[in-house]
């Protein structure tokens, strides 16, 4: 029997679930992992495959449908995922593996008919080869044969100076058959960072322009005009932030909370290059019958769920789930 749906403090009822499988990774990029001293978790405090396994079930009967696994780089456990991905898949949950494809993709996971594969790549291959190696474009492009995959390219200033360089990645992915569709992401800074890969207003709106043109010319990027209109008006804060506001983020210990979205840290959100956040701040601006737009239905709304919070359940409910 299922048990009562997964709700939050403002009775949300959440479907969908991100799991970090490793800190680890093989390759250093300058948005996610420093060079040096970099701390990893001991081997005994990471969830072992059985334990995710345990968790996913009990997620799946209190309504979770749709699964994230993520990194560090998840194929650094290639083999302990080709024993998951098989149970995950009976029970028909939707996984997406986001990957570097640094490593070889066992075959076998072509037949799993829940699981979407996701691969980061950082731009044309010169540049991406220099920053994301050994993830080069030579080893994705042997490792993706006999799948079906998603390209994700996530644009900094470099890219966009270099002129035609965004409609070349859009050609060259859109031409392989194991390619389903590419999305692009802009870069989102820290506060206080100074860096080459940070986007200045016009950096920003030349984006949009290239993602624009690039969508009209090639059917496989997946890029909705809404979301184009979204990285142009990205939310000032994270209170003014959708996807901050209906999102909770928590570490392993399923306590601490990672604020004030899944960046972490301190992004300076009116720079904020995620589809998530700016597609659904797009939604939320919205006016229903030209008048009400749907963020004051959503303020409104929390309002009243604030005021009837229910309690927080007994950290117990997962075991019972099991």
């Amino acid at each position: 029997m299922n048990a009562l749906p997964l709700t939050d403090s403002f009775g949300r009822i959440h479907t969908n679930l991100r799991i970090s499988v490793t800190d680890r990774c093989n390759i250093r990029c300058f948005y996610c992992m420093p060079v040096e001293n970099v701390q990893f978790l001991p081997r005994t405090e990471l969830l072992t495959f059985e334990e995710i396994a345990r968790f996913v079930r009990a997620a799946v009967r209190l309504g979770i449908d749709k699964l994230r696994l993520t990194g560090g780089e998840p194929l650094v456990r290639f083999r302990e995922l080709d024993e998951l991905l098989p149970v995950l898949d009976r029970m028909k949950v939707e996984v997406q593996l986001v990957t570097s494809a640094v490593r070889p993709i066992p075959i076998a996971w072509a037949a799993l008919r829940n699981l979407h594969l996701a691969v980061s790549v950082d731009g044309l291959q010169p540049e991406h080869d220099r920053r994301r190696a050994p993830a080069t474009y030579a080893r994705i492009l042997q490792h993706i044969r006999g799948h079906r995959v998603n390209i994700h390219c996530t644009i900094t200033r470099q890219t966009i100076s270099q002129p035609g360089a965004l409609h070349e990645f859009s050609r060259f992915w859109s031409a392989l058959p194991e390619v389903r569709k590419i999305w692009f992401s802009l870069y989102t800074p820290q506060e206080g960072e100074v860096s080459e890969e940070r986007l200045r207003p016009a950096d920003r709106i030349e984006a949009v322009r290239q993602i624009g043109s690039v969508r009209d010319r090639f059917r496989k990027v997946d890029a909705p005009s809404h979301v184009l209109q979204g990285f142009l008006r990205p939310p000032e804060s994270p209170e003014q932030c959708v996807f901050a506001q209906l999102t909770t983020c928590l570490s392993a210990d399923l306590t601490s909370r990672i604020t004030p979205c899944q960046f972490g840290g301190k992004p300076v959100c009116n720079e904020c290059g995620c589809i998530a956040s700016v597609g659904m701040a797009a939604v939320a601006n919205v006016r229903l019958a030209g008048l009400v737009p749907l963020s004051s239905l959503l303020a409104g709304s929390q309002r009243i769920g604030a005021w009837f919070a229910p309690e927080p359940l007994p950290d117990s409910r997962l075991d019972r789930a099991a």
